[in-house]
C-alpha cells in the first residue's frame, strides 16, 4: 500500500532537520524496512514535509515501530524540530493525506 503523509518543519530548524535525515540511524532504518516499509520519501517545500511511504500494512508499520527505543529516540528528536509531526494513534495509522487524482 501507498500512504502520504504531511508534516511540518519549525523555520528555524529546517537545516537541522535536513542534517538529521542524512544521518537517519541504521538501526531505525532496518527496523522501518523489518514492519514492512519497502520505501520512504520525504519532499520538503519551505517548511511543508510531504512523506510517501510504501508497505504492506501502514497500520502494522506503526505498531512496530511505536514502542521501539530507537524509534521512540528519533520521534523526540523530531518533536523539537516539527511544527506538525507524524502522527501515530489509532485515527491516524489509516489517515494518510486522501488521493485527489491519480494517473
Amino acid at each position: 500500500m501507498r500512504v502520504a503523509l504531511h508534516t511540518r518543519v519549525r523555520a528555524d530548524r529546517i537545516e537541522e532537520y535536513d542534517a538529521a535525515h542524512r544521518e537517519v540511524p541504521e538501526e531505525l532504518r532496518a527496523a522501518i524496512r523489518a514492519a514492512g516499509a519497502t520505501s520512504w520519501t520525504i519532499w520538503r517545500s519551505g517548511t511543508e514535509l510531504f512523506h510517501v511511504i510504501e508497505c504492506t500494512d501502514y497500520a502494522r508499520l506503526l505498531a512496530e515501530l511505536e514502542g521501539l527505543p530507537v524509534n521512540i529516540a528519533w520521534q523526540a528528536r523530531m518533536t523539537e524540530l516539527l511544527d506538525v509531526v507524524h502522527d501515530y494513534s489509532t485515527e491516524g495509522a489509516g489517515a494518510g493525506l486522501p488521493v485527489v487524482w491519480e494517473l
